[in-house]
This record gives C-alpha cells, structure tokens and sequence, in this order.
C-alpha cells in the first residue's frame, strides 16, 4: 500500500529578519552567514503561537484537499517547541479546525519528526483503522534560541505545513533510524521539578547538560555536522533499497532545511544532478519539523509535483535521528 498525500498547506508569520538584522545584534554578516548556511532571510512570529500557526497551515490542506474537516480521524502533529506541555499540539489544531471528533496525538523527532510521522500515518491507513489523517508540523524555534550565540540564532525560523493523508495505490518504502549515543549534540533543557519534598540535586549524567542553561538550544555545532552529512545519504540509499530502485530513480529529493552545505555534501555523495534537490533554506531557514511539509506544500502549489513521480523525504535532527520515505505522487 502507498499513500495518497491529497493536500497540501503551510504558514510562515510575516516578520522577515534578514542576516543584516541578525549583523546588528551579534558579531557576523550577511557574507559569514550565507557562506556557511546558506540562508538569507527567516520568518519570525511576532504574536501568533504555534497551535494558531499549524491550524493555518492544515486549513489550508483541507481546502486544497476538498473535504470536510469532520473526515479527519486521525492528527498527528510532530513538533518540538509546543505552547503547552499538555494538552497537545494535535488536540489545539483540532480545536481550531472544528473537528468534533478525531484521535490526536503529538510526535517527537525533532527535525525528522514529519517523516516519522508520514510512516506512523501510512500504517494506521494500512491497518484500516483510519482512513484520512492530517498531518502538521509546526515549530516557534525561535521560543529556545538564544541570541546571544552567532554559532546557532542566525539557523532558525519559525513556520508550519501539514499534508491530508490517505491510501494510495502507488509504492512507498521508509528508512527510520537513530543514533541515540548523540543524544547530548543538540539538547534544550526545562528547569529541574521545584517540591517542597525532593532535596537532592537533578544530575543529568553529563557535566555539560548540567551546566547548560534552562530553555535554550544547545549544539555540538561540528559533531552534529558530521553526522548529518552521512546519515542524509544513508537513509536515502536504505530507502531506496528497500523500495527496490536506484537512488538514480527518485524525481525529486526534499531534505530538511538545516544547512546548504548539508545539502551539497548528500548531492555529490549520491551522484544526482543538483535540480533534483529542492531547497529553500536561503528564504526560511531551519524550521526543524515544518521544513518538509512546508516544501511539500510549496511544491504542490507551484505545480512541479506530477503523477508518477518518486518523492524521496529525508530529515535528521536532534536524538539523534534520521529517516527517508519514499513514495509515489499520485
């Protein structure tokens, strides 16, 4: 069974910050971080949450996909920067949306989370116990970035997307992976419980999770790199393996947005032309989670997505984990 993706949306707030903003508040410029990044511009939201930022982004996949929001059985929202600890991003959305009744539940894989969704989603279909699920994924990064360090504030954007969901005729394959030793290469910490009860101090195991700072991102720059330049290119070639093609067959590759060199490095380890790659990140940046779908969406919109055509989603993120699907357009 394949999956059917029947529609597509997304959202970016409208505040632009530009690298000649970010030049004004922290030693870099335009040229340091275009070099090295690749991004020009991020969006930034300016009073509108999360929930209220991927409920945009799905009512616009529900009217492409031209059905009613009371189809949905099932939301699946992947995010790591969530407005409440509970209840969940995918219950807030369904609220929005007026949905009476549907199964919500949130997802955590950080940057790969919509992959890891997408194949969660294909199984409920597959299973027969739902037959339409909206997917959305939906990121304020900007609630833990700190803006103070040049190495990490200019990498981040905030925005959503969110696909419709249903079976398909076509073929479909997925790679879900994960290095777990590396989960101290990108972290955010909350604060430690506060009782009246428990005295002893809260020790993370590791001298330098216990001396980060509550909330903000923390990020083994180099580290994280080496390993996204490697785990791209992998998961794209396990997924195609167990699809039983060539990586030389797949149409069109949407990796998650984290850095153009990421990117350059996948395009001359996997030997494809460099037009089969889309990317983005010049004009949102790292949008964690909401870099595929919002791209998903973006494709769709400008017609270059067509009937046949092998699709390949590969993101990586903090856990460490990694995945591609692949899938037919239909």
């Amino acid at each position: 069974m394949g999956i059917n993706i029947i529609g597509t949306g997304m959202f970016v707030p409208d505040v632009i910050a530009g690298n000649e903003d970010f030049a004004r508040i922290v030693d870099t410029s335009d040229e340091w971080i275009t070099t090295r990044t690749g991004i020009k511009t991020r969006h930034i939201t300016n009073g509108t949450l999360n929930f209220q930022m991927g409920a945009a982004a799905a009512k616009e996949a529900v009217e492409e996909a031209g059905i009613d929001p009371q189809e949905i059985d099932m939301i699946i929202a992947t995010t790591v920067t969530p407005d409440c600890l509970t209840p969940s991003l995918a219950c807030l959305v369904g609220k929005e949306l007026g949905i009476e009744s549907a199964a919500g539940m949130d997802l955590n894989a950080a940057c790969a989370g919509y992959v890891f969704a997408l194949d969660v989603a294909k199984h409920y279909l597959e299973s027969g116990e739902f037959e339409t699920i909206l997917i959305v994924s939906s990121e304020i990064i900007t609630r833990m970035v700190d803006y103070s360090d040049r190495s990490t504030c200019v990498l981040f954007g905030d925005g959503a997307g969110a696909t419709i969901v249903r079976k398909g005729e076509g073929m479909y394959s997925c790679a879900l992976k994960g290095k777990p030793q590396g989960a101290d290469k990108i972290f955010t910490k909350l604060p430690a419980p506060n009782n009246p009860f428990g005295k002893n101090e809260f020790d993370w195991g590791n001298d330098e999770m216990n001396a980060a700072p509550d909330y903000f991102m923390q990020m083994a720059g180099n580290e994280v790199y080496k390993f996204a330049t490697a785990a791209m290119p992998e998961a794209v070639e396990i997924a195609a393996q167990k699809a039983g093609i060539g990586v030389s067959e797949i149409d069109m590759i949407i990796p998650h947005q984290a850095n153009v060199r990421i990117v350059n490095t996948a395009i001359k380890r996997l030997k494809l032309p460099k037009e089969r790659f889309y990317v983005n990140i010049q004009e949102f940046g790292n949008i964690s989670s909401a870099c595929i779908p919002l791209a998903l969406a973006q494709l769709s919109h400008q017609g270059r997505l067509h009937k046949g055509d092998k699709i390949c989603l590969v993101g990586f993120g903090a856990g460490l984990t990694y995945g591609a699907s692949i899938f037919e357009w239909e």
